[in-house]
């Protein structure tokens, strides 16, 4: 589709404007709170294990246990946006997330601190898909993929923070005034939503629903099932963002040190530019998208294709290890993968009415987690069952994307034609408005 029918109005467009940043940005600030929180333990990981006496798999948990209570939740978060709005799921998931990292902060046991894991997965869990869907009601269709890469963006802001500032501060004032000392942060972007977050503009309220029951549930399940945008926007997700989570989140610093033989300093900055590429091309994609609709799927293709190389090239290097330049270009091209993952957002947002926004974006946003999850899993037991061959464990990232391109390739004939006829259809709508 041209770029004049995606900057046409459409009735009840939001106007944008100055209101829209300010209110927006508080929401954003939940956001990159709960990523300050959720990828805390990723810097922390050698102190919780001394902390807990507990050793790699016990440790490992921590990050498992975490994304699955946030892929878990996505779909409920989903239906729970739709039904009472942005401003009160995020309020609620500020109250946990923080709730969590209180409760990391002075557990005295492996068990409590899993505990207050699930807690702070649970809250942040809410955040992402509200921060979506109050950029929907908040700015013009024709900024979604702008204002959502955007998001993610700062999502990855948060990412260094933890990097940069909460591994100083554990390190210097120790374990508990760190993590408690963080979770004032939660208590800060909770007292903002409370008082100025507001779900949508004066005059753009969306249409009430008058059945909310079980029968309600399943239906908005099934209507934003049903659309082939929907299970696009799902499986490019599942496809594009979990290479890099699992780098970032748990097996990269092991990969770095263990297999490629670095220092625990040089891995850290590998990790770093993993972060610092993923902003970089956040803000490209956005603006490329923005401008050039038909180009998701080229986009989330070439990231596929080009994350996939880099990783046989290093794995298949015949050297006893690759060589620095080559594992620099691995991290650069690793952070396309959160950039790419928003586009599954941008193939589920116009497929679904405003009223579905949040179920279609909690279906999409499982689809990385899923495969995260599965990938974790999978290079752990395939490390224990071959005496740590990373090239052997690593190999299961190839299986993953093999069934996400497969899945994209079947699906996107149809998820353009629907997006088509709903454009069509949205058009005449315009023209019948009375003026």
């Amino acid at each position: 589709m041209s770029a004049p029918e995606r900057g046409a109005a459409l009735p009840g467009d939001p106007p944008g404007g100055r209101r829209a940043v300010v209110v927006w940005s508080i929401g954003v600030a939940v956001y990159f709170v709960a990523v300050i929180f959720r990828t805390s333990l990723g810097v922390a990981g050698l102190d919780a294990a001394d902390r807990f006496h507990v050793g790699a798999s016990a440790l490992s948990t921590f990050s498992i246990l975490q994304l699955l209570v946030y892929a878990g939740m996505q779909i409920p978060v989903g239906l729970l946006v739709d039904r009472l709005g942005t401003k009160k799921v995020l309020s609620i998931g500020a109250l946990l997330f923080t709730a969590g990292q209180l409760g990391f902060a002075f557990s005295p046991s492996y068990g409590t601190a899993l505990a207050s894991r699930a807690l702070l997965g649970c809250g942040d869990a809410m955040t992402f898909i509200s921060v979506l869907r109050l950029g929907t009601r908040w700015f013009p269709a024709r900024r979604g993929p702008m204002v959502a890469q955007l998001a993610g963006l700062v999502g990855m802001a948060g990412n260094l923070v933890s990097t940069l500032v909460l591994a100083r501060l554990l390190h210097g004032i120790g374990w508990t005034p760190a993590f408690a000392g963080s979770a004032l942060a939660g208590v800060v972007v909770l007292v903002l939503t409370l008082l100025f977050l507001k779900d949508h503009p004066e005059g753009l309220e969306p249409e009430p629903s008058p059945h909310r029951g079980a029968a309600y549930v399943r239906g908005q399940i099934a209507a934003a099932w049903r659309e082939p945008g929907t299970r696009l926007g799902l499986w490019v997700h599942f496809t594009t963002q979990f290479p890099a989570m699992v780098f970032l989140l748990l097996w990269g610093l092991p990969f770095l040190v263990e297999a490629q033989g670095l220092s625990r300093a040089t891995a850290g900055e590998l990790l770093t530019l993993v972060v610092l590429s993923n902003m970089v091309i956040g803000l490209v994609y956005g603006q490329i998208v923005a401008r050039h609709h038909a180009a998701r799927l080229p986009l989330a293709l070439g990231t596929v294709g080009a994350t996939a190389l880099l990783w046989a090239a290093t794995l298949a290097y015949p050297g006893r290890h690759a060589p620095m330049w080559l594992l620099v270009v691995l991290c650069a091209v690793l952070g396309a993968c959160g950039p790419a993952s928003m586009l599954g957002f941008d193939f589920a947002r116009p497929a679904n009415p405003p009223e579905r926004q949040g179920t279609a974006s909690g279906i999409t946003n499982m689809g990385g987690f899923i495969a995260s999850m599965t990938t974790l899993f999978a290079i752990g037991v395939l490390l224990d069952a071959t005496g740590d061959d990373y090239t052997v464990a690593f190999g299961s990232v190839f299986v993953l994307q093999a069934l996400g391109v497969s899945q994209i390739l079947r699906l996107r004939g149809r998820a353009a034609r629907r997006e088509r006829e709903q454009l069509i259809s949205s058009r005449i709508e315009t023209v019948h408005v009375p003026a």
